[in-house]
């Protein structure tokens, strides 16, 4: 297989990513700026990116299935483009789940889980870059090891934020409309983490 048709895939990997980091920008953007009267507007904004996600995924899909030889197990690679793709879509997730919970009044805690989420995406990009080097790589661990760091603040604003919820909150559709949107921002990295296992087995197993 030639040099070009290998980047192909390593490529499409960091532009999925991309894609995740955008819709984790709009996220934040849209927390910021939450309300009805904007909320269908931004749905269809962070559908029209995850739909890009999702055309970048069937290219790649489309290569293997013309590719008689490709640089990683044709397994490994749909199984990390369908983890990063995921990350985008537990993104839009979160945004559908304010709109149909009509969520007008943002909790303040959504906002450091945004950033928590930037961080994730921009931490698994980075990754992303270095992964064609792997059997060489001198920072590839750590990279995996800062993403699981970045995870577990994820999973300690997730139990804060379920902990204010129950003991701040006596509406019940308001603390099972969050309960949803707070499993959704903990999905996000949870997936991350999970592209970075991913990225951890393909590098151990094709050293």
């Amino acid at each position: 297989m030639s040099k070009s048709r290998d980047s192909f895939y390593f490529n499409n990997f960091v532009e999925c990513c991309d894609i995740a980091l955008e819709a984790s920008s709009k996220l934040k953007e849209v927390l910021l700026a939450c309300g009805l009267d904007i909320l269908p507007e931004q749905l269809e904004q962070i559908h029209a990116i995850e739909h890009r996600g999702d055309i970048k995924h069937h290219e790649l899909i489309a290569q293997i299935a013309k590719d008689f030889i490709t640089p990683l197990e044709r397994e490994d690679i749909i199984d990390l483009s369908n983890h990063i793709d995921d990350v985008t879509d537990s993104i839009e997730d979160i945004i559908i789940n304010i709109y149909l919970n009509n969520e007008t009044k943002v909790r303040e805690d959504s906002h450091a889980f945004a950033d928590i989420v930037i961080r994730c995406c921009t931490a698994v990009k980075e990754l992303l870059i270095e992964f064609p080097n792997y059997r060489k790589s001198k920072i590839l661990n750590g990279m995996i090891a800062n993403i699981h760091h970045i995870e577990e603040e994820g999973d300690a604003m997730f139990l804060k934020s379920m902990k204010e919820l129950h003991t701040t909150i006596t509406r019940p559709l308001t603390v099972i409309a969050w309960r949803e949107i707070y499993g959704y921002f903990e999905k996000c990295c949870d997936t991350c983490a999970d592209v970075a296992d991913i990225v951890e087995r393909i590098a151990i197993g094709n050293i």
